[in-house]
């Protein structure tokens, strides 16, 4: 018997984004599930928890910030893995605070990404 691949999701605003990340996750057998909103990934939450989220940091609306904030005031626990264009040591001492696992700059090292799931997980990617 073989354990089901982790559920990963991404938020993130850019189309493109969401695409490759989705894709690049694929080649290591991991499902995920995209949404181009915080809004839209926190009104999944009723169906389903993923095992990991991948969050933008920077988006119109919400900001990756403001989600996993919200996560916490909800007693949400999902390990988290913000991306970011625009991040410096303030920002990702932030995002450590609120909870985030890792703050990883973009374009993502497809193999930093996949150590951080590997933490998140609790489970190897290969």
């Amino acid at each position: 018997m073989t354990k089901s691949s982790p559920v990963v999701a991404i938020v993130d605003d850019d189309p493109s984004v969401l695409k490759a990340l989705s894709r690049l996750l694929g080649t290591w057998s991991l499902v995920s599930r995209t949404f181009p909103s915080g809004a839209q990934f926190l009104a999944s939450l009723v169906d389903d928890r993923p095992d990991c989220l991948i969050l933008d940091l920077q988006m119109p609306g919400m900001t990756g910030l403001e989600i996993q904030r919200h996560l916490a005031r909800e007693g949400i626990q999902i390990p988290t893995i913000v991306i970011t264009a625009h991040g410096d040591a303030e920002m990702h001492a932030r995002c450590a605070a609120a909870g985030a696992i890792a703050c990883l700059p973009k374009p993502v090292n497809s193999s930093s990404l996949f150590a951080a799931i590997e933490t998140a997980t609790g489970s190897a990617t290969t």
